[in-house]
């Protein structure tokens, strides 16, 4: 016995879908940037060291005066024995007139005219100790600096930014389809 048969063929309908990329460019150039470096203004002043050194006092230890100076001192020795002489003379004089006193004052004033006094002497440094004189005055520096600010001028670029948007194409790419075939 045959049955008769219905026999069912489908198919489902395809979407089909096409996408365009969205494309994004972006383009950063740097900044423009100058910098300027003043330079440093330095200023130096220096007074000088001085240095004296005075050895009048040891020369003059050596017996090598300055005319002025053996002037000056043998003025001041001319005085000094004008001076002790006369008051020798008094003083003599003094003994004289009181001769009654008793003693035998021409005899010793003889004696003591004609003896010259020992001289003294003892260890002694040619040139004497600190006869040279020294003065130092320091030098003094000044040093002034002033710096200066680097001058910084930036100016940003703004970013180029391209964009293209991207698309999606939806379509049907194929239709359902339903078929019926009857088999006896």
């Amino acid at each position: 016995m045959n049955i008769p048969q219905i026999r069912l063929e489908s198919r489902f309908a395809k979407i089909g879908i096409e996408t365009v990329n969205a494309k994004l460019s972006i383009e950063q150039k740097p900044a423009d940037l100058s910098i300027q470096q003043p330079k440093v203004e330095l200023t130096i002043r220096t007074t000088p060291g001085k240095l004296t050194i005075d050895q009048s006092k040891a020369r003059e230890d050596v017996d090598l005066k300055h005319i002025s100076k053996r002037i000056e001192e043998a003025a001041e020795m001319g005085r000094q024995d004008l001076l002790s002489g006369i008051a020798r003379r008094i003083r003599q004089g003094d003994e004289q007139m009181r001769i009654e006193n008793g003693g035998r004052p021409l005899t010793a004033q003889a004696k003591a005219n004609s003896e010259r006094p020992e001289k003294q002497f003892n260890i002694g440094f040619i040139p004497s100790h600190f006869s040279v004189k020294l003065d130092y005055q320091p030098a003094e520096v000044e040093i002034d600096v002033k710096t200066n600010e680097p001058v910084i001028e930036s100016t940003p670029n703004k970013p180029i930014i391209e964009y293209e948007t991207g698309d999606v194409n939806i379509h049907l790419s194929e239709r359902n389809q339903l078929k019926i075939d009857f088999v006896i």
